[in-house]
């Protein structure tokens, strides 16, 4: 018999469950999808009934391929900043509010009247945020009274989902990092903000650490899923911090970070002192592995690429449009995109800034355009990685994501960025992460550097050219913002 671990990732689209021996290798692997709810316009919200019914399946359909494997533990990892509001009975009052959801910039505004912005970002590293989960809860009770007057706890996604299968309310510093209320330094609620802001600190759960036992599986659950009663749920992280735990990404190594392109793009920097941006351009948060993480967020990365395709492109595949790029050349041949298609993140934090294409010529191709693309998303990371740079050293980054499989793009990255980039021969992503920091919570490794020795190799690196044309590209791509902001 193998004692084997699990390791369950609630994502936006759906929830992925993996098994994991002690080597690292996969057993068995399962996702399963749920709605997305849109009621208005900018708003995103999901039912947590969803989750846990989709959990469930993932978790009863990898139980179902266990074999003689035994299971010593699962851990969790998950979408950031949602809230889900919880009566006193544990009951869920209203669907969650998600990540990407932009209805609070009324809430961000009164928090920062109450709470002067500097001092925000000194006690938790990030000024209020529109996505963050307390400004959430601010806007509930001006929003929603009748509902707000119901709450007796506030959990994150993921810990939702922990206290359905264990009835214990608990998260962890690296997801708790990013409501906009945990003291970085102490790692804990901030109960100043949130006394200042008249919430009440028992209305949220008790921290713990990321490798630390959040409870216990409960016995009818266990007999439900075909899985051991009492098994060990592991606190784990959030998504990003998860998925850098499973790329090998610590404190201990500050020199390499990941960048992940996605829907969005993000850039991960790993520090090992809560060293905020003074103007909260790029997030800090806690770490999972007891450091702490700088994170910059281009919005739209392959999300930008995506809309090309599907607006302009329909009957061209991205195989075939990275292919087109090829045939410009650095800078496009003067043509500038601005990848702000849903707002920005870093280093804006504007949810109203919208892109645009500029210097165009009746002389452009489409292999301009697309090339303008891959490269502006590449300048806004650029804007967001010099930003990090004074505040944590990073020569190196992990190349994840969709768009870490095209060379043409890992090329194009490296030499804006200006940074080797390493294209890992595996990726599994945050239920990785999750899985190891399980192996670490129920001792299968006595820490996280012992257990990375089971990460699979590095693969492709790419090394940065250094290109004038893009460096020219570059100095005028900062001025769009500023120039477009008087047209919105």
């Amino acid at each position: 018999m193998v004692d084997v671990v699990i390791g369950l990732d609630l994502g936006t689209g759906g929830v992925r469950a993996i098994v994991v021996n002690r080597d690292g290798k996969l057993i068995a692997q399962t996702t399963k999808s749920y709605p997305l709810l849109t009621p208005q316009p900018g708003w995103t919200e999901q039912n947590p009934a969803d989750w846990v019914e989709a959990s469930l399946d993932a978790l009863s359909e990898v139980a179902q391929h266990l074999g003689e494997n035994r299971p010593i533990a699962l851990g969790l990892s998950g979408q950031m900043h949602g809230m889900v509001p919880l009566d006193g009975n544990g009951t869920v009052i209203r669907p969650a509010i998600l990540w990407n959801d932009q209805r609070t910039g009324k809430a961000v505004e009164a928090i920062e009247a109450v709470i002067p912005r500097q001092e925000l970002i000194q006690r938790t590293g990030n000024p209020a945020i529109t996505g963050f989960q307390l400004p959430k809860l601010v806007w509930l009770r001006t929003a929603e009274p009748q509902a707000y007057a119901q709450v007796r706890h506030i959990l994150l996604p993921k810990d939702y989902l922990g206290y359905v299968l264990t009835g214990e309310l608990i998260t962890e510093p690296s997801d708790a990092s990013g409501t906009g209320c945990l003291n970085l330094s102490h790692r804990q609620w901030d109960e100043d903000i949130l006394k200042a802001l008249e919430f009440d600190p028992t209305g949220f759960p008790t921290v713990i650490e990321s490798t630390a036992i959040a409870g216990h599986l409960k016995p009818d659950l266990a007999t439900h899923l075909g899985l051991p009663d009492g098994l060990p749920i592991i606190a784990g992280g959030g998504d990003n911090a998860a998925a850098a735990i499973g790329l090998g990404i610590s404190a201990n190594n500050l020199n390499r970070g990941s960048l992940s392109i996605g829907t969005s793009g993000v850039i991960f920097a790993p520090c090992d002192r809560p060293l905020p941006d003074p103007e909260g351009r790029v997030h800090l948060f806690c770490h999972a592995d007891g450091g702490y993480h700088l994170l910059g967020v281009t919005l739209a990365a392959g999300g930008s690429l995506r809309w090309y395709q599907e607006t302009i492109a329909p009957q061209i595949a991205f195989p075939d449009l990275m292919q087109m790029a090829e045939h410009s050349q650095p800078g496009a041949r003067g043509v500038l995109f601005l990848p702000h298609l849903a707002g920005e993140r870093s280093p804006h934090l504007d949810p109203d800034t919208r892109g645009a294409w500029v210097n165009l010529s009746l002389a452009h191709t489409q292999a301009d355009l697309v090339r303008a693309v891959l490269e502006g998303v590449a300048f806004s990371l650029r804007e967001t990685l010099d930003v990090i740079h004074p505040i944590t050293p990073l020569h190196q980054l992990l190349a994840t994501g969709g768009g870490a499989r095209s060379h043409t793009w890992l090329q194009i990255l490296a030499d804006v960025l200006q940074t080797e980039l390493i294209a890992p021969k595996a990726e599994e992503g945050a239920a990785y992460g999750a899985a190891i920091l399980a192996m670490v919570g129920v001792g299968a490794y006595p820490d996280l550097e012992t257990a990375f020795k089971i990460l699979p190799p590095v693969g492709e690196t790419v090394q940065p050219q250094p290109n004038s044309m893009y460096e020219a590209a570059f100095d005028r791509y900062q001025k769009l913002y500023e120039a477009l902001k008087g047209v919105r």
